[in-house]
């Protein structure tokens, strides 16, 4: 069977690095789970190295072609390829409510989705590891005081522990894109329930960045602040000045108003 080639309104680089292919599968770590699902495998070439571990693996593909390649290859993958959207698909009825890793070499057009995604999922993916732009990993590991720290790095980093593992060039893609890319892990926390409302500490992180250059008492104004809970001197700083915990803290202080 011919080799798939890359679609590019489906924003397809296929990983031609076996090497590297392999240190992104040897990035999860397995614990707490005995299922994997590889999102975007394309021509497996990471698919390959998580067949080999002690995990069922399943693959979600979009692009029938890749599904048929894969069909062709991967004997061992039977009945566990699905030709659907990873946003879309029903995920807690697939597995019925069990854990399950997520891996790949997503597609840069849609890979901040696929985080959103997996933090709508957190209570059923304990680990998530795989291959984003450079720039995007960085923002996802970045931490407080930084200009790259912002919605994704809070909201993700309140529920797992991220880690930035290495860089991957383009020429190792087939057709490389034009930017750099990074893997990354995440490990969810130990006690990853928020000791605050979750609906209003996303609301209160969204809004405090989407005006970032704003102190906190401007940029939450429309929250309707008590004059009494804008003389905090939390409201001063600005949102790349806070921490995950102080943003916890702070949407504590606003549930106390009744905000």
């Amino acid at each position: 069977m011919e080799p798939v080639r890359a679609k590019k309104q489906l924003g397809q680089h296929f990983l031609k690095d076996t090497a590297i292919a392999q240190r992104i599968a040897e990035s999860l770590w397995g614990d707490g789970y005995t299922q994997v699902l590889e999102i975007g495998p394309g021509m497996g070439v990471l698919t390959q190295f998580l067949l080999n571990q002690e995990k069922t693996v399943s693959v979600v593909e979009i692009d029938r072609d890749s599904v048929a390649f894969l069909e062709v290859h991967f004997s061992k993958l039977q009945g566990r390829i699905l030709s659907e959207d990873f946003l879309k698909y029903n995920w807690k009825g697939y597995y019925q409510g069990e854990p399950f890793a997520i891996i790949g070499n997503f597609p840069y057009n849609i890979s901040t989705q696929i985080v959103f995604r997996c933090l709508e999922m957190r209570d059923q993916v304990p680990e998530f590891a795989g291959m984003f732009q450079k720039e995007v990993a960085e923002r996802i590991c970045e931490k407080s005081g930084s200009k790259a720290y912002g919605i994704l790095s809070v909201l993700t980093q309140a529920f797992y522990d991220t880690e930035y593992l290495f860089t991957v060039s383009p020429d190792v893609f087939q057709p490389p894109p034009k930017v750099q890319s990074g893997v990354l892990r995440m490990k969810r926390k130990a006690n990853y329930h928020l000791p605050c409302s979750e609906t209003l500490f996303f609301r209160v992180v969204k809004q405090a960045f989407q005006q970032r250059r704003k102190t906190l008492r401007n940029s939450l104004k429309s929250m309707g602040l008590a004059d009494e809970l804008k003389a905090d001197k939390v409201f001063d700083l600005r949102p790349e000045q806070l921490s995950v915990e102080a943003f916890i803290s702070l949407t504590q202080k606003l549930e106390a108003h009744a905000i």
